[in-house]
């Protein structure tokens, strides 16, 4: 009887992730869409802006401060990094910058972007309720997804951040 108990609690809570997945797909495909079609509004309804700029510029500033930067940049890096991260958080939160990123995980321009159910078997649940986008089935999250008043949106970027390009 308790195995029974146990199996019948994992497979909802399997069924609970699938289920968010899916919820979830919806709005990533939304946001692939508008990030090909550089569609300004609908991309800032599914960012959540100021969490990804605080990310981006979080982990730049990091960058800045690495061992791998000489001693002496290192010190300009630590005056200037917040600034210049700042201003480039709000730069590279943008539908043309995440143009490589999707091109990294396959769509390129004038590819149908795949439907709600493909997205959401690249999808992972998170222990916190986020969910996230993986390049693989078991690799790391790249994009990270928070549900926010219903929509699913981008909150996070785990990427590699030399991704991230102003486009011209």
């Amino acid at each position: 009887m308790r195995i029974l108990l146990v199996t019948a609690l994992l497979l909802s809570l399997t069924a609970c992730a699938s289920a968010q997945r899916l919820d979830a797909a919806g709005d990533v495909h939304t946001l692939l869409v508008s990030i090909r079609d550089e569609d300004q509004a609908t991309f800032d309804a599914h960012v959540d802006r100021d969490a990804l700029k605080h990310e981006i510029s979080a982990r730049l500033t990091a960058e800045a401060k690495s061992p791998k930067v000489d001693k002496n940049w290192q010190a300009l890096g630590a005056i200037l990094a917040p600034a210049i991260a700042d201003i480039a958080g709000d730069a590279l939160v943008q539908p043309r910058v995440f143009h490589k990123v999707a091109e990294s995980y396959g769509y390129k321009p004038g590819q149908p972007i795949p439907n709600r159910i493909a997205i959401a078997g690249s999808l992972k649940a998170m222990d916190d309720g986020r969910v996230c986008a993986t390049r693989t089935k078991d690799g790391p999250c790249i994009l990270v997804f928070t549900r926010e008043e219903g929509v699913w949106k981008l909150s996070g970027f785990e990427g590699d951040i030399s991704t991230l390009r102003i486009k011209l």
